[in-house]
């Protein structure tokens, strides 16, 4: 898990250092998830990056009935991770990544429900990792990083510690 996370911290730092103009101007996070995995393709070779992705092979990513979680469809049944990393072809989910931005202030539930759900290894279209990012103008405000349907607290912790060693989090 740290080596895939050490080359999503080495596209955020690329990120942050060659996107000033979308922060100073306060774009829209979709503007800024798609800028995030462009820059992310280069780290994670034989693998695809996609923004808004609600696809598993053929299959539509659906949630079981009943979920707590909030979908992103009109219809209420699809979900729409903002940035994954996996194979199309074989299905392969690697990384599911929900961002924000620091002046939404929505609140983090529906994120946070989204990334259980979307690591939950029950469910057939599980991620290995979910990856909630804030994005500040300058740095990552917040993080956290979940696994196996559940924040898991030390990654988070070790994340946050990354963060901070190449200057990109508080």
């Amino acid at each position: 898990m740290h080596t895939e996370l050490n080359k999503l911290l080495s596209a955020l730092q690329e990120f942050y250092a060659r996107e000033k103009f979308l922060f100073e101007r306060d774009l829209g996070e979709r503007a800024l998830t798609h800028r995030l995995a462009v820059h992310m393709e280069k780290h994670f070779p034989g693998w695809e990056i996609d923004c808004d992705y609600n696809r598993l092979g053929e299959r539509t990513l659906r949630l079981p009935r009943g979920a707590i979680v909030s979908t992103d469809d009109h219809l209420g049944k699809s979900v729409y991770p903002d940035i994954v990393v996996h194979q199309r072809a074989i299905p392969n989910n690697l990384l599911a990544i929900e961002v924000r931005k620091a002046s939404n202030h929505q609140a983090l539930d529906h994120d946070q429900h989204k990334l259980r759900a979307l690591t939950d290894p029950h469910l057939w279209f599980a991620y290995g990792i979910g990856v909630l990012l804030t994005l500040g103008k300058t740095k990552i405000t917040a993080s956290e990083l979940y696994v196996g349907g559940s924040i898991d607290q030390a990654l988070s912790l070790w994340f946050a510690d990354r963060l901070r060693d190449k200057g990109l989090g508080d």
